[in-house]
């Protein structure tokens, strides 16, 4: 099978194609035959090297988290799924191998397929749904009738951030560029706030939790617009000032597991139009240095997907 593999840390370039041994599956894995995959901010760590202690990456590796396709073998104690049955999932960021003409999916990592979504679709949504669904539920426990300020809502994890916090009935601010304004309010955010020439902490007074993908000064800044009691969650890490907030407020930081039966959850709100996926880009497979190029824009809104069929 082609697969691409990082031989050596570095840039984008990096990324190239190479014809590998097609991997056989354990008996509580799948063998998928990738449609789709989706290109992540982890995903140019571990390639650049910075987040190889948290992705377990040594070259040669092959990278990717977010696989859609179609189950073509599976082991012998998979029970849920069958041969032909279209898939999605995250893959454990210790493993990866997302980038690849077929990929093994442990089986509780995987849910059936939306079927009123496309490869691309499915595989642009599962690192950054479970990332928004573990922040918001797991750790925030937001509820009906509160208020969440979310950073970056028109990237990966924001745009399905702010469509699960309004099915759950909060009331959502979401920061982005001037652009993004518009698209902001179409997912369904409250209020948006141009983080270029607004403050943020003039609109955003007394809320339940923040939702930071921003990290440093916006960070800290956060914490004051915490209500007595609320959470400011962290996907990039407390800077040094957060890891002792002020008191009545909580800051902690979080990093996303794969899960089959919550990403299963999140399909039956994608299978009912709840909510929906976003795709800016799509690339063919050996173009995955371009696609980890736009992606260290830090522009994109929603997701950049790679296409096995391009």
């Amino acid at each position: 099978m082609q697969a691409i593999q990082i031989q050596q840390f570095g840039g984008p370039e990096v990324l190239t194609l190479h014809e590998v041994a097609t991997p056989q599956p354990a008996a509580d894995e799948l063998l998928v035959r990738v449609h789709a995959a989706g290109v992540n901010p982890v995903d140019t760590g571990a390639r650049s090297g910075r987040s190889a202690a948290l992705t377990n990456a040594a070259p040669p590796y092959v990278p990717g988290f977010d696989i859609s396709g179609v189950v073509v073998a599976k082991g012998s104690a998979v029970t849920g799924f069958s041969i032909d049955d279209p898939v999605y999932a995250m893959l454990d960021l210790r493993r990866g191998g997302g980038y690849a003409e077929y990929a093994l999916v442990k089986e509780s990592e995987a849910a059936s397929m939306p079927n009123n979504l496309t490869f691309a679709e499915a595989a642009a949504l599962p690192l950054v749904a479970l990332t928004a669904w573990q922040a918001l539920f797991d750790t925030a426990d937001l509820q009906a009738g509160q208020t969440v300020l979310i950073h970056g809502g028109a990237g990966g994890v924001g745009s399905i951030a702010v469509q699960l916090a309004k099915w759950r009935g909060a009331r959502v601010i979401a920061t982005g560029s001037d652009y993004s304004q518009e698209f902001l309010r179409e997912l369904g955010a409250d209020v948006t706030v141009d983080y270029r020439n607004q403050r943020f902490e003039d609109i955003a007074i007394d809320v339940d939790m923040v939702l930071d993908t921003v990290g440093r000064d916006t960070q800290v800044r956060s914490l004051g617009v915490l209500r007595e009691g609320g959470i400011l969650v962290s996907l990039v890490g407390l800077v040094p000032e957060a890891r002792n907030p002020p008191a009545g407020v909580r800051a902690q930081s979080i990093l996303v597991r794969a899960d089959g039966s919550q990403l299963q959850q999140i399909g039956n709100l994608l299978a009912e139009g709840i909510i929906r996926s976003v795709v800016s880009y799509r690339f063919p497979l050996a173009a995955a240095p371009e696609a980890h190029r736009q992606s260290e824009t830090r522009s994109t809104r929603g997701k950049i997907v790679l296409e096995t069929g391009l």
